[in-house]
């Protein structure tokens, strides 16, 4: 499988970041500000410019509160659209945690599942899923509240 261009991966990640700061109403400069960059710096970050930074990526999720796994798949799907899709519901993050759970639990077996097992029940998952119509509840928020913690913390990287 072939890597995207740099180019499309830069408009993509500002495509996201920009309808996410959007979203919530924030000017650029008070997102700076919550990620405690100048504002010159947090512009080049939301251009998409310079190399991937998943360290900026979970500050910005945090000051906006977004999604980052989300916003990381977009760049891996293409489409920016889903990063805001999944910011206010954080589809991303909680697969990222149940996903590690299920590491944690199922450990080297995962090697021996199949790949037709493994695509029929995403499949069927994300099917079922496409049918209700999900929204938030206290509930999902203790649940992944109480998990988000286990996630490695991203490496930060920054060279202001």
């Amino acid at each position: 499988m072939s890597e995207p261009p740099p180019r499309l991966h830069a408009e993509t990640l500002s495509t996201a970041l920009k309808e996410i700061r959007a979203r919530r109403r924030l000017k650029s400069l008070d997102v700076a500000d919550a990620m405690q960059m100048k504002p010159r710096t947090f512009e080049h970050f939301e251009s998409g410019a310079g190399r991937l930074n998943p360290g900026r990526i979970h500050r910005f999720a945090e000051a906006t509160s977004s999604d980052p796994y989300a916003i990381m798949a977009a760049l891996a799907l293409g489409s920016p659209k889903f990063a805001v899709r999944c910011a206010d519901n954080k589809l991303m993050t909680i697969l990222m945690v149940a996903l590690q759970e299920f590491d944690n639990e199922v450990g080297d077996a995962i090697a021996d599942l199949d790949g037709r097992t493994i695509i029929n029940t995403f499949t069927r998952a994300l099917r079922d899923l496409a049918l209700q119509s999900v929204k938030g509840d206290a509930a999902a928020r203790a649940w992944l509240e109480a998990r988000l913690s286990r996630l490695a913390p991203p490496t930060d990287g920054d060279d202001d």
